[in-house]
């Protein structure tokens, strides 16, 4: 693990509450999904907590229970396991309006197998498995909203690996283009080349055929 890197402390709020936003990012993103009343709306917003990330800073780290879903604001951040050798295997890429955590660990509130980790300055709103677990009681329309989220997370899941054993390398990087447009050139090469699942020099060569092809 990159001793350079940092872990969350949990405690940098930000000093302006999400209730003095008249359209925060949570109550947008849910809205695409299920209708929220204004009423609703408060009481999300009296739960969930805005953070800061610094670039590589740990949200959690593999071995610790994962208390939060993570809904990214800006940046973007990345969850990974290891194997026994050491090497880091990209799960997923969360940029802006992107859910992450450890969905294992959150749920079962067992220790995970996941890190989530930074790849840039990143804000994200936080809310706990306690709290979303009370909100479904309070707003019964918000467990419908997750339950779309989980069944879309886990049909993408099922495609990456059908993909994964199916498609050729320039096949699921022109994938990994379509799905994360923004992330081309953001974020290092050697991550993107680690998700598809090739050297970080087949991945230069792959991409500058693409581009002469766009």
């Amino acid at each position: 693990m990159d001793t350079s890197s940092r872990k969350f402390s949990g405690n940098r709020l930000y000093p302006d509450s999400l209730t003095l936003m008249s359209e925060n990012p949570v109550i947008l993103n849910i809205k695409k999904h299920i209708h929220l009343s204004d009423a609703d709306g408060a009481l999300i917003e009296q739960t969930w907590r805005r953070v800061k990330l610094t670039k590589k800073e740990y949200l959690f780290e593999r071995g610790e229970i994962t208390k939060d879903a993570a809904l990214v604001v800006s940046g973007c951040l990345r969850s990974f396991s290891l194997d026994e050798n050491g090497f880091e295997h990209i799960m997923q890429f969360a940029p802006s309006n992107w859910w992450i955590t450890d969905m294992y660990s959150f749920i079962s509130q067992k220790p995970g197998d996941l890190s989530v980790q930074a790849i840039m300055d990143s804000e994200v709103v936080l809310l706990s498995r306690k709290d979303q677990l009370v909100l479904f009681d309070q707003i019964p329309a918000l467990e419908r909203y997750f339950r779309i989220l989980t069944e879309n997370s886990l049909v993408a899941y099922r495609q990456r690996l059908i993909d994964n054993l199916s498609l050729s390398a320039k096949q699921r990087y022109a994938n990994f283009c379509q799905t994360f447009p923004t992330l081309i050139n953001d974020i290092p090469q050697k991550l993107i080349a680690a998700y598809i699942g090739v050297t970080p020099e087949f991945l230069s060569k792959m991409r500058s055929e693409y581009l002469r092809a766009r």
